[in-house]
């Protein structure tokens, strides 16, 4: 496809939300996170609505009125980003966004600042047109990334009107190719503290024969990793198998070599390609995300006496993530060697599933098909949204589709998304507003 050159004052528009180190996981960047709370809530005031930013800038909330009798939409984002770390790995100043061939490259320009923008350019471009068809309530979260549940209490409390919600996160797995996602996982994030004695010790001294907490947290962590590609069934309780028609559509997506070749990822095991849709889609996961103990970097002779470990665990849809949570503490605490203790602290987030056959669906479907030449693939996702099963309990049709790429490092250094993707984004959106205007007849 031919590189496309973005309007400079989109650029700059982008490039002013993007500076911000809205890094929710850093509490020494809360500060930044109510400036980009700030800066979402003064654009939507600056639309001819009203907004104001809650809970210290976690959480946005305002309305764009609309036609009398029309419909309401509810507007979700997140501006909140991921820390920047590893920053020797990234090619260009994280929160300097800088255009390098036909990529734009800033944390948070993929997950999710810049899809959370593309909402905000759509709807700015329908008001100063004078033709925004639908009523909007805007709900925007800074702690997204940190599995926070201040979006979700609005929602559980709230009772505004809203007739379907439009949420732009996530990926699409093939260029030119959009998603609808109708499913997500749900996450249990585990915090691990393990002692076996009062101090450190001298391992000449004491090796072989006192316990060693980094061995006992290995050694307890064993007991709820996967064999074979599934978890132990304590924590498969509630997997359901995917109907014939969800697992005929997988055809539609890139294979599973194809998806781990290109990020350059190696395979779990024999069978990760072959079952790598319903892995993601229709299981749990763990993932050990971090171990600490001991002095790293530093050859010594100790015998550590205290070791932690981050965990989290993608509850499949289906499942219930209080239970995970249970049995994965049950799991652990029994493979604890006699005399560790273990402390675990935990958060959870449930999964959600949407229902896909709603008119705001095949509205938004018809909407994206027109900006793209070709109807979204309505899929699952084998991430985590807090909101979405807040708008889930409380029977909310969701548009929620995701416009980044594989290749767009969300998460990682040199996070990018492709300019071509933030006139597309922008067009999607504003169709997709126009379209859902037909609810209220």
């Amino acid at each position: 496809m031919p590189e496309v050159d973005l309007p400079r004052e989109w650029l700059d528009d982008l490039r002013e939300f993007l500076a911000i180190p809205s890094v929710s996981a850093d509490p020494a960047h809360a500060e930044d996170v109510a400036r980009a709370a700030s800066w979402v809530a003064e654009r939507v005031v600056a639309l001819g609505g009203t907004a104001e930013a809650r809970e210290d800038g976690r959480l946005v909330v305002g309305e764009i009125a609309g036609p009398p009798g029309a419909p309401t939409v509810l507007v979700y984002g997140h501006y909140d980003v991921q820390p920047p770390d590893p920053l020797e790995l990234w090619e260009s100043e994280p929160f300097t966004a800088e255009v390098r061939g036909e990529w734009l490259h800033a944390r948070g320009v993929a997950d999710d600042k810049g899809q959370l923008w593309m909402q905000l350019r759509a709807i700015e471009s329908l008001v100063e047109a004078g033709e925004l068809p639908v009523g909007l309530r805007i709900v925007c979260d800074g702690e997204e990334e940190t599995g926070g549940d201040a979006v979700r209490r609005f929602l559980a409390a709230d009772t505004g009107p809203v007739d379907a919600c439009v949420a732009f996160d996530g990926w699409m797995k093939r260029r030119g190719v959009p998603e609808l996602v109708v499913a997500t996982r749900g996450l249990v994030a585990l915090d691990l503290d393990v002692r076996t004695g009062e101090r450190d010790l001298h391992s000449g001294h004491y090796g072989g024969v006192a316990l060693n907490a980094i061995h006992a947290l290995a050694t307890a962590l064993t007991a709820i990793l996967p064999r074979g590609g599934r978890l132990p069934e304590p924590l498969r309780v509630g997997v359901t198998p995917p109907s014939e028609d969800e697992a005929a559509g997988w055809r539609e997506l890139p294979p599973g070599d194809e998806e781990l070749t290109r990020v350059g990822a190696v395979p779990l095991d024999e069978r990760a390609a072959e079952q790598f849709h319903e892995r993601v889609f229709v299981e749990p996961s763990v993932d050990v995300t971090g171990i600490l103990g001991g002095k790293p970097g530093l050859r010594n002779t100790t015998l550590v006496s205290h070791a932690s470990a981050g965990v989290t665990i993608r509850v499949a849809p289906g499942q219930d993530a209080e239970a995970v949570a249970e049995a994965a503490e049950t799991l652990l605490r029994a493979a604890l060697p006699a005399g560790a203790t273990l402390d675990i602290g935990r958060d959870v987030t449930p999964p959600a599933v949407l229902p896909r056959d709603t008119d705001a669906v095949r509205l938004a479907r018809e909407a994206f098909g027109r900006v793209f030449g070709r109807l979204p693939l309505v899929v699952r996702a084998g991430g985590t949204l807090p909101i979405l099963a807040a708008l889930a309990d409380r029977g909310i049709p969701t548009v929620m589709a995701g416009l980044a790429l594989p290749k767009s490092h969300t998460h990682s250094p040199n996070e990018r998304m492709l300019l071509e993707t933030f006139p597309l984004g922008v067009a999607a959106a504003r169709e997709t507003y126009r379209a859902l205007a037909a609810l209220a007849s």
